[in-house]
């Protein structure tokens, strides 16, 4: 059991005469070493759950891209040197005698993430996998932790008397604010199915970043094309405009009238935003777990935010993941129950059992406290299921 406390405080970041958000979308080369790293430690806990029973203990959250090259000009762009992604972390690499792929597990989920965040991603000519995983013993653990001598010695999904893995400090809150609404949605508009099929031609590494100022607001979109489907800079022109023109009609519809819109700035000095496959990554663009977006899909400077990088990390028992999600749930559930803004802190030591951090501060303006500590407790106990989302159908975490 939590201790917890309760703050009282109906302010907001809307009371704030200037906000600024940021979000990095899903072709950018540092959310692709996120969802990256995020699936290998999927697939690997996967893997080891079908084969052992339990979960090898692992993290594989400093992955890292070094993009390729690419042939890129008006009416051709093509790979000419393929993406070079280094897995950095821990892990076994066999239980007992038996191996663990571990190699082509991690090849296979780079491979499906950089599929579905370009077009025309081909992993068997476009991508290199290197490994710096290793399975050393760490200070005060045993040889077992990540040299397993049997599948005894895995971890169960929902085993009890779990401890954190390490000292975190994790945060959370609602609701989104207008202008975080209208910069996550717009991401998630280009980058979605529907705009996709309509508009075969744009890229994948868009961002998008939003300030306001009082009730003017003022947005940044930047959003690749795909360099074979445009011919000439009169093109160029004429599809932007036509997006761009669906992007202000999709601001407008959220009910946000006073706001200037700057799509692709680099084009101010004529050079257009053209790309091979989607994301500047086509032309040696690093990317790196962790310096991208929050766990709730946003960079929110202005709001109480945690630089863990959960991507990766060891579902199992590293709160830097579990409880980054708890806090950014029981936050919305914490003002759809009880109304008013919410915010939610977690705390944990190293070593302290899973289902009891050290502290939680919950800021509520109106919460019944009996109900508030019934919601909290149950939350807080309910980490096993956590991870088994984590592992059997994902949870976006960018």
């Amino acid at each position: 059991m939590a201790m917890l406390s309760i703050e009282r405080d109906s302010r907001t970041v809307e009371d704030l005469p200037y906000e600024l958000v940021e979000r990095k979308g899903v072709g950018h080369p540092d959310t692709m070493c996120d969802a990256m790293a995020e699936r290998m430690s999927r697939y690997y806990s996967q893997h080891c759950l079908k084969e052992f029973g339990g979960v090898a203990h692992h993290w594989f959250d400093k992955v890292t891209l070094y993009g390729g090259g690419a042939d890129v000009d008006f009416g051709r762009g093509e790979i000419t040197s393929p993406y070079r992604v280094k897995v950095f972390g821990k892990g076994a690499y066999r239980v007992g005698s038996t191996e663990i792929p571990v190699h082509d597990i991690m090849f296979r989920a780079a491979a499906d993430v950089l599929s579905e965040v370009t077009t025309g991603f081909d992993p068997e000519r476009h991508l290199v996998i290197e490994l710096g995983i290793v399975d050393h013993q760490g200070s005060g653990r045993g040889v077992s932790r990540y040299q397993p001598a049997s599948a005894a010695d895995l971890v169960p999904l929902r085993a009890p008397g779990l401890v954190s893995n390490d000292t975190n400090l994790l945060h959370g809150y609602a609701p989104l604010s207008r202008l975080e609404t209208v910069v996550l949605g717009l991401e998630n508009l280009v980058n979605g199915a529907d705009f996709k099929k309509r508009h075969a031609d744009t890229g994948w590494d868009v961002k998008v970043f939003g300030s306001r100022r009082h009730n003017t607001f003022s947005l940044v979109v930047n959003m690749p094309f795909l360099a074979a489907h445009i011919e000439t800079m009169d093109q160029y022109w004429a599809r932007k405009s036509v997006i761009q023109q669906e992007l202000e009609a999709y601001v407008a519809s959220l009910g946000i009238q006073d706001v200037q819109m700057l799509m692709n700035a680099t084009d101010r000095n004529g050079r257009p935003y053209l790309t091979a496959i989607g994301s500047v990554a086509d032309t040696g663009d690093v990317g790196v777990v962790g310096r991208g977006n929050r766990v709730n899909g946003l960079i929110t400077p202005m709001r109480p935010m945690s630089i863990e990088a959960p991507a990766g990390k060891n579902p199992l028992d590293h709160t830097g993941k579990i409880y980054n999600v708890m806090a950014m749930r029981l936050a919305r559930e914490v003002h759809e129950q009880f109304g008013g803004p919410s915010q939610v802190h977690i705390f944990t030591s190293k070593e302290a059992p899973l289902e009891a951090p050290d502290e939680v501060v919950v800021t509520s303006p109106d919460a019944d406290e009996t109900a508030l500590k019934e919601l909290v407790d149950k939350t807080v106990a309910s980490s096993g299921d956590l991870t088994a989302e984590l592992i059997e159908t994902g949870i976006t975490l960018w």
